[in-house]
């Protein structure tokens, strides 16, 4: 580990993108600490410890929504368009087609994306000022039309300001901006937490630490496998012959990983499985049929059978389909078809493509479903235990392991290639 710090340090351009990404955690952090005037945050931490949808929302933030700071919707905005134009690209043939040029089309999805973003971002923070409002504690006090707009204006000026933070993380390539973002909310979060499980320390409760224990080293070695695993299919090159010089007649392999989409399917999951519950709370005050319909969703979504069968579904569903974005067998045929390259006993062009098809298709089988089961572990602690902390907890841990091992091989992989500069 201080073998590769040290290999790190003496690159000087990898060390300014770390120094560089670092100081955007940094601002990230402070700016989840300036909070909008007129708050009594007080009363606003009592409200987010007795509701579990925000608690769980507030931890993905990063605690931003306790301090309710300025950034307290954090990125959600921006994944919730990402999975709409993810979804449309799918049914849309003028979208579908932009997804088919490379990185211009790409660059266009991506405004898109962003312009969609900021009316989103008003209707949540719209929302969000809504719920708060109407609550039993006196959070916001008396809210006049141009104290809403304007709280409401710097909440969605917040989200836009995290989401180019996260895009110039992005463009380091070192990670994905977004996860690292929500990465460094919850790793911020932890010394609070650690210290609040120290002061309220039970040892009647010991058999409970020992099963956050448990379920914390099976997580990790649970997402290294998923991570690490990879299929590697034979690719052999045919031979040219120029002049007196014979080129090619070697052979390699080509990767297929068992888990491409990464940490995504579950950021993505958690945003789908929450919004049912959060829209409903906002109608449950209210009278007649919408407020037993909102009361109705609510218990549906607290029965933790439904709530884990669904938050199943939905990681296994999202595996799928993220993967089905990134990986394209079509272009990957073409690209060896054009190298002179073939997989032994399978045609170039069609035959290649289909046979890369099938292929993933049996290995995003068992990373999906290993994913699913990993992300729904918390959840089956907690029948044994009782303890929410625990679906928080494991929640978090999965997507801290994923994040770090993702970025640990894009740094490894920027190492590499500096050395390969140096040759």
């Amino acid at each position: 580990m201080w073998e590769k710090l040290r290999r790190i340090w003496k690159i000087k351009d990898l060390r300014k993108i770390i120094i560089f990404v670092l100081f955007l955690f940094v601002i990230f952090r402070l700016t989840a600490h300036i909070p909008i005037p007129g708050v009594n945050t007080e009363n606003l931490s009592r409200f987010l410890e007795g509701n579990q949808i925000l608690g769980l929302l507030n931890l993905f933030s990063g605690g931003t929504m306790e301090n309710f700071s300025i950034v307290m919707l954090g990125i959600a905005p921006y994944i919730t368009s990402s999975i709409i134009f993810q979804l449309l690209g799918m049914v849309i043939p003028s979208l579908e087609e932009l997804t088919k040029e490379g990185e211009s089309g790409q660059q266009k999805i991506n405004m898109y994306t962003r312009l969609t973003t900021v009316p989103l971002a008003f209707l949540q923070s719209f929302a969000m000022i809504r719920l708060l409002s109407s609550s039993q504690y006196e959070i916001l006090g008396t809210l006049d039309l141009y104290r809403y707009i304007s709280i409401m204006i710097m909440i969605t000026a917040g989200t836009i300001f995290l989401m180019w933070i996260g895009e110039l993380i992005s463009e380091k390539n070192i990670g994905n901006g977004i996860s690292l973002i929500i990465f460094a909310g919850i790793v911020a979060a932890l010394p609070s937490a650690l210290q609040q499980a120290i002061v309220n320390y039970d040892p009647s409760q010991l058999y409970m630490y020992m099963m956050f224990l448990a379920m914390a080293i099976i997580t990790v070695v649970a997402v290294v496998i998923i991570n690490e695993g990879q299929r590697d299919i034979p690719v052999s090159y045919a031979k040219q012959i120029r002049g007196n010089h014979v080129f090619g007649g070697n052979t390699s392999h080509l990767p297929l990983r068992l888990n491409m989409a990464g940490v995504i399917p579950i950021i993505f999951a958690i945003s789908v499985v929450l919004f049912p519950s959060m829209i409903a709370q906002f109608f449950v005050n209210g009278t007649g049929f919408m407020a037993r319909a909102s009361q109705a969703v609510i218990t549906l979504f607290n029965n933790q059978w439904f709530y884990g069968i669904t938050y199943f579904l939905l990681v296994f569903g999202f595996t799928y389909f993220y993967t089905a974005v990134i990986f394209q067998p079509q272009k990957m045929a073409e690209n060896l078809q054009r190298q002179g390259a073939f997989i032994p006993g399978i045609r170039p062009g069609q035959e290649t493509e289909k046979y890369l098809q099938i292929t993933m298709s049996k290995l995003l089988f068992s990373g999906a479903l290993f994913l699913g089961l990993i992300a729904v572990l918390p959840l089956v602690v907690k029948a044994f235990t009782g303890s929410q902390s625990l679906v928080i907890g494991g929640t978090s841990l999965l997507i801290v392991v994923s994040v770090a091992i993702d970025s640990a091989k894009q740094i490894e992989a920027q190492i590499k290639m500096h050395e390969y500069d140096r040759v």
